[in-house]
């Protein structure tokens, strides 16, 4: 299988999906940046299909096609910018192809919604089309958002296979068996994998970069009152839970705000209710169309920071960049494994694929930093995907608010369970592998009803009385 490094399962955007947002917004700029001759383009014409149609507007495909013809990066995007500027080019008619070329766009007729129909390939498909002056297609190309960020380009194959890792991992008793022959911890392999592609300064600088938008998105969260964009008017709720939990501190700075959270009460029941407010925050600013660390997804955003702020807050308030590193790390190939093994796409496999993946992903990086053993971070990942399989995708108006941002609450307190679990048993005793749970995962995926793979054509996407879902 292709080898994945931790920087393509934790990937800056964004919100508020990373296969229905983010993954096309890429696909845009690739067929921007692909285009033989730009300065003859007068018309780009967009095409998206079943999954992206169906919940395309929910989830600002159409927003995010439009800001990745006009050449604007996820990753360096004023996130105010994300909700201005298309405005902008509907009200003007036009946008800036590639900041190249000035072409007339509009929203309505060149952003078509395929409903019923859907590519073979995968349910989350779009065809871009790009026209000259008399109307001829001077190039047409079909791109898949696969989940997670992840595009491939149809007809199309992979140059990832040339990275040769000295750790090469598919399944989880790979990991395990570098682990016992080197011997040594999941950071340690994956530590060496990682330098297939870059120098250890730029992993260990990169991966931090990852937890200050992590933290910066949690902070923000935790400090914005109001409604969440989309036509459901649902409240934001993390602002009111930080402020009572906050109490009467004060800081003037987020390092200052992580000092008083940490010397706050440690009540169990104060701390379950931190781990609610950090999850739900990250994805209320999800939701509000700002920047995020897809962990492995957007709609599973809140799990992965939400755990991590337990372990440097309260499990272990004096942890090191070192150990927030090493957390990072094993998230990060534990995803892969479930990637390469399953699916990070909740349009093939249902909520599953995200809060289940997160949570997975979250218990073994915290049951490794907090002293596990590899066996053991691994039993933390079965035991917290275990506990979500079958859980299905089905977002009221197609909009990644309900029940998304409460499932990142339910999904963090998983992995912390599960975590516990593990650290206080023996896996030698384990009747379920984590390459088991992976491979029930996928089976499972496979059974799952179309209309619980995001779509909206089921579950409490239909049984809301007070709205009709966009699709």
């Amino acid at each position: 299988m292709e080898p994945i490094s931790v920087f393509d399962m934790l990937k800056i955007g964004v919100g508020p999906s990373s296969s229905h947002t983010l993954g096309p917004w890429r696909a845009a700029e690739r067929f921007v940046h692909e285009l033989p001759d730009i300065t003859a383009v007068t018309r780009v014409e967009v095409r998206l299909y079943g999954s992206l149609a169906l919940t395309g507007k929910g989830h600002g495909t159409d927003i995010a096609v439009m800001l990745g013809l006009h050449g604007e990066d996820p990753v360096f995007i004023d996130p105010l910018a994300v909700r201005y500027m298309p405005q902008h080019i509907q009200e003007e008619g036009r946008l800036h192809l590639g900041k190249q070329r000035w072409i007339d766009f509009c929203h309505a007729e060149d952003i078509r919604f395929f409903f019923s129909e859907s590519l073979p390939f995968h349910p989350n498909g779009l065809t871009f089309l790009a026209y000259d002056a008399i109307g001829r297609v001077l190039h047409e190309a079909t791109y898949f958002s696969i989940g997670g960020g992840f595009v491939v380009k149809e007809g199309e194959g992979s140059n990832r296979g040339a990275i040769q890792l000295p750790y090469p991992i598919s399944f989880g008793h790979e990991l395990l068996h570098y682990c016992r022959q080197k011997p040594g911890s999941i950071r340690d392999i994956v530590w060496q994998n990682e330098q297939a592609w870059r120098v250890p300064a730029a992993i260990r600088s990169g991966l931090l970069d990852i937890w200050q938008v992590m933290l910066q998105c949690m902070y923000l969260g935790c400090h914005t009152d109001g409604t969440l964009p989309g036509g459901l008017q649902v409240v934001r709720r993390a602002a009111s839970i930080h402020r009572k939990l906050i109490g009467a501190a004060t800081y003037n700075t987020m390092h200052e705000w992580l000092d008083c959270i940490r010397n706050s009460q440690l009540e169990f029941s104060k701390i379950l209710k931190w781990i609610g407010c950090f999850a739900m925050a990250v994805n209320e600013e999800n939701a509000n169309f700002g920047k995020v660390v897809t962990a492995p997804t957007n709609g599973a955003a809140g799990v992965i920071p939400a755990v991590l702020m337990y372990f440097v807050c309260f499990a272990r308030p004096n942890a090191t960049d070192d150990d927030i590193v090493q957390f990072l790390l094993v998230a990060g190939e534990v995803g892969s494994i479930f990637k390469k093994g399953s699916t990070i796409s909740a349009a093939m496999g249902g909520c599953q694929a995200e809060i289940g993946v997160s949570s997975a992903m979250a218990a073994a990086a915290l049951t490794e930093c907090l002293g596990g053993s590899p066996a053991q971070a691994l039993m933390a990942a079965e035991i917290a995907m275990e506990h979500h399989l079958g859980l299905t995708c089905d977002p009221v108006g197609g909009l990644v608010q309900v029940p998304c941002i409460e499932r990142n609450s339910m999904g963090a307190v998983k992995a912390i369970t599960a975590a516990n679990i593990a650290i206080e048993s023996d896996p030698a005793q384990a009747k379920v592998t984590l390459d088991d749970v992976i491979k029930t995962m996928w089976e499972t995926a496979q059974d799952m009803h179309h209309k619980y793979k995001e779509t909206s054509l089921g579950g409490l996407a239909v049984h809301i009385p007070i709205l009709v879902p966009e699709c």
